[in-house]
């Protein structure tokens, strides 16, 4: 039995219906986002999340500052033969968005949430991960706990080690981690989920509808606490929070070197661009790796059924015994 006088002991709570207890915020994208978000609580906190289809379970983790909008059309192609779960982190999407006096948004809470998640779920075994931007490092943080759980790699413009040699921080992450005017523009204007929706699809623009789709859930400068807190708490150097967590799963990436892994990657990436993909590469020689040189962050967006096929062509190839 749990200490409940304790936080960090109290269970999930998962709804056997979602509409017992629905998400904190309803759905602005439908029809794009045609699912019903169940809801988890964990220290007085509700994560929402997607749990639609059945078969191997594969477990998609979004970063910022999307949510889980972004897998739509994956889940949509692929809940007829797998299990798809898709949480929307702490301050994102559906869930809950909390001030930092409740949630302190550092990784290794978002690891923490996801764990939490998946075993109240009865999911530790067999699974996928496919991951983008910081789900890779939520993803593979996750995968350095537990790397006997883990059996297939999906990973797309993300990370799941230290900034690689060569690499710099852009000068519009710089401004939002660093200082007070970045900060401000983040959460009064709006604009680095505006940038993104703007600029993050580089092959064509992203529709209206799918643009108003990924800013909905970011609508007031009080549900920007989660879009400005990954910026704040990108890991550069030893001395800051998160690195210790990051180059551990980076350390444990040798243990996957037998994992049938899929790189999926959009060229024209500002952040995760080419340095990336080549140390993904230089941990996992074994991997599947499909480029498109003129598509860019929102992958799924920019090269959209050719990148979802990919994925569905390799689990098919990777079955699990």
């Amino acid at each position: 039995m749990s200490n409940t006088s304790d936080p960090a002991s109290l269970q999930l709570r998962t709804n056997a219906l979602p509409d017992d207890d629905g998400p904190p915020f309803p759905n602005p994208a439908m029809p794009l986002f045609p699912f019903v978000s169940r809801v988890a609580t964990r220290r007085g906190l509700r994560m929402a999340y997607l749990d639609e289809g059945r078969g191997d379970t594969v477990v998609m983790l979004h970063g910022n500052p999307t949510w889980g909008f972004y897998y739509r059309n994956l889940v949509l192609s692929l809940r007829e033969s797998y299990r798809c779960v898709v949480p929307d982190h702490i301050g994102c999407g559906l869930s809950d968005k909390p001030g930092t006096d409740r949630y302190d948004y550092s990784l290794k809470s978002r690891i923490d949430d996801l764990e939490w998640l998946l075993e109240e779920r009865g999911l530790t075994r067999d699974l996928t991960l496919v991951v983008h931007d910081w789900g890779g490092m939520i993803g593979m943080g996750f995968a350095a706990r537990h790397p006997e759980r883990v059996k297939r790699i999906v990973a797309m413009n993300t990370g799941g080690f230290p900034l690689p040699a060569g690499k710099k921080l852009p000068p519009s992450l710089w401004l939002g981690r660093n200082t007070k005017l970045g900060a401000w523009l983040i959460t009064r204007r709006n604009w680095f989920c505006k940038f993104a929706a703007k600029w993050c699809a580089t092959k064509r623009p992203l529709p209206a509808d799918v643009r108003a789709g990924y800013l909905a859930p970011y609508d007031t400068p009080a549900h920007r606490v989660a879009v400005l807190k990954f910026v704040q708490t990108i890991p550069l150097a030893p001395s800051d929070p998160g690195y210790d967590i990051v180059s551990g799963a980076a350390a444990s990436l040798e243990k996957f070197r037998d994992t049938p892994t899929l790189l999926l990657w959009g060229m024209k990436d500002f952040v995760f661009d080419r340095h990336f993909l080549e140390e993904w590469q230089r941990h996992f020689p074994h991997a599947e790796v499909h480029t498109w040189p003129d598509c860019g962050h929102y992958l799924l967006d920019d090269a959209g059924e050719l990148a979802i096929t990919r994925v569905w062509e390799f689990l098919q190839r990777h079955p699990l015994t």
